[in-house]
């Protein structure tokens, strides 16, 4: 009904008319802008999160990795200073003359005068 009643009003046409349309547009225009401008905001703002969400989590995955390979040359080192201990004890025994010539009779088949060596197998026969 108020639909009905508003079409069968008359518009006049002054001054008070024209400077109420123009704010009336103004108005939607700010509105507009505004809505604009909020849009935009919220994009920029989505934008910056996304890109930091998206280097926080390559920045956890690279931090994964480097822990990984660290604790990997951890167990490596340990390993290279165990083996670096072996070493050195094998240069200690190779300085007393007694252990050079045992490994010499054992592995080069050197003997002292009137020795005879035999070579016996390791492995248990199999029958």
């Amino acid at each position: 009904m108020a639909k009905g009643q508003s079409e069968s009003v008359a518009r006049l046409d002054s001054t008070y008319m024209k400077h109420y349309d123009a704010y009336v547009d103004r108005h939607q225009r700010k509105k507009k802008r505004l809505v604009r401008r909020l849009v935009l905001f919220a994009l920029l703002v989505s934008i910056v999160a996304g890109s930091m969400v998206f280097y926080h989590f390559k920045q956890q995955s690279l931090y994964a990795d480097k822990q990984e390979h660290y604790e990997q040359l951890q167990q490596e080192m340990a390993a290279l200073e165990k083996e670096e201990k072996g070493l050195e004890q094998e240069i200690e025994l190779l300085k007393d003359e007694e252990y050079v010539l045992q490994i010499a009779r054992t592995n080069y088949f050197f003997s002292k005068e009137g020795e005879i060596i035999f070579k016996m197998p390791d492995e248990e026969p199999s029958y």
